[in-house]
């Protein structure tokens, strides 16, 4: 492997191991705010929405800062990223309604739920999102930063 490899191969694990860490604080988010409002009595998909949407944006927030360190256009990023969660979203809601229905736990279709968008979200924002756009924002390129967490 020459050198420029290895730099390539250190920051492709350096970037799933910060979104591991992110996504699993958006993750503990968004159980919190679902077992939360399960308490409610209010059915599984009703409980699911809410903290999905809280999670996404918050995982949105950190990762296009720190983990793709992207100057990428905000709009057109979460655009991207609502593309994403237009297909994960219906598909992800009627499943863990169908499982729940035939007597799954929620909170184990919630947790499979939850580490397949992991996976996917991963691939989908380092190939098409921050596509072109990694390590371009003042953290990545040395600039001191202007702002705090955009």
């Amino acid at each position: 492997m020459n050198p420029s490899q290895t730099t390539e191969t250190r920051k492709a694990v350096g970037q799933m191991l910060k979104f591991t860490l992110f996504s699993a604080s958006a993750g503990i988010l968004e159980v919190v705010i679902c077992e939360l409002l399960l308490l409610t009595g209010l059915d599984y998909w009703l409980c699911y929405l809410p903290a999905l949407v809280a999670s996404v944006l918050y995982n949105f927030t950190f990762n296009r800062r720190y983990t793709f360190r992207s100057a990428a256009n905000v709009p057109i990023a979460m655009l991207k990223v609502a593309g994403f969660y237009a297909v994960f979203t219906p598909l992800s809601t009627w499943g863990g309604h169908c499982l729940t229905g035939i007597g799954w736990n929620e909170t184990a279709v919630l947790i499979l739920t939850m580490l397949l968008n992991f996976v996917l979200e991963f691939l989908y924002c380092r190939c098409v999102v921050y596509r072109g756009t990694v390590d371009t924002n003042e953290l990545a390129v040395g600039a001191k930063p202007t702002d705090d967490i955009e």
